[in-house]
C-alpha cells in the first residue's frame, strides 16, 4: 500500500500527481463533453428536420410511401395501443407546424388520446416537463407565442422556413 496513507483514520492518494497535470486533464475532458452534447444538439436537430420531412411527405402523398421500419422510426406505426407519453408529445409538437404551448398540448391529448392523458395527475405539469425534456435533447426549442411560454418541433437550421407543412411542401418541390 505505498500509493496511499493513513490520514485520520481514512484513506488518502499520496500528493505524488500534479494537481496540475490533473486540472489539464479534467479542461480536456470537459471540452470534450461540451463539444460532444454540441454535436448531440445539432445531430437531434438534424433527426428532428429528418423525420419532420418524411412526416410531411407521408401526409401529403399517404402513409404507403413508408416501409415498416420507416413508420416505426418517425412514430406512425399503429401497433394498436397508446404510443408513450413522450412520444405522442412529440408528435404532437412535429406535426404542428407551429409553437404550442402546454394547453393547446393538453386539448389535443383531449381531444385524440383521453386515455394517455387520464393517466397523468396534473396533466399541465406533465406535459411541461416533457416539452422541457425535449428543449434538453435539442428536439424542441421553447419560445414567446401570444405572450405565454410555447415550444416549437426544432428543424435544422439548413430549412429555409420554420417548422411545418410549408418547409415540406419546399421540400417537395425541391425534390419534384
Amino acid at each position: 500500500m505505498e500509493n496511499v496513507q493513513r490520514s485520520n483514520g481514512s484513506l488518502r492518494p499520496i500528493d505524488r500527481y500534479d494537481v496540475g497535470h490533473v486540472q489539464e486533464v479534467i479542461r480536456q475532458a470537459h471540452d470534450e463533453l461540451r463539444q460532444l452534447m454540441q454535436q448531440r444538439a445539432d445531430i437531434m436537430k438534424r433527426i428532428g428536420t429528418v423525420k419532420q420531412t418524411i412526416s410531411g411527405l407521408a401526409n401529403l402523398f399517404g402513409d404507403g410511401v413508408l416501409n415498416e421500419e420507416l413508420m416505426e422510426l418517425v412514430d406512425r406505426k399503429s401497433n394498436g395501443r397508446q404510443p408513450g407519453f413522450t412520444k405522442a408529445c412529440r408528435m404532437i409538437l412535429m406535426e404542428a407546424g407551429r409553437p404550442m404551448n402546454s394547453r393547446d398540448i393538453c386539448d389535443h391529448f383531449q381531444e385524440k388520446m383521453p386515455d394517455l392523458l387520464a393517466r397523468h395527475k396534473d396533466p399541465m405539469a406533465s406535459v411541461t416537463t416533457v416539452l422541457n425534456r425535449l428543449v434538453d435533447y435539442g428536439e424542441a426549442e421553447a419560445v414567446v407565442s401570444n405572450g405565454r411560454r410555447a415550444w416549437r418541433w426544432v428543424a435544422d437550421a439548413t430549412s429555409e422556413q420554420p417548422p411545418g407543412a410549408g418547409s415540406q411542401v419546399s421540400l417537395v418541390r425541391n425534390i419534384a
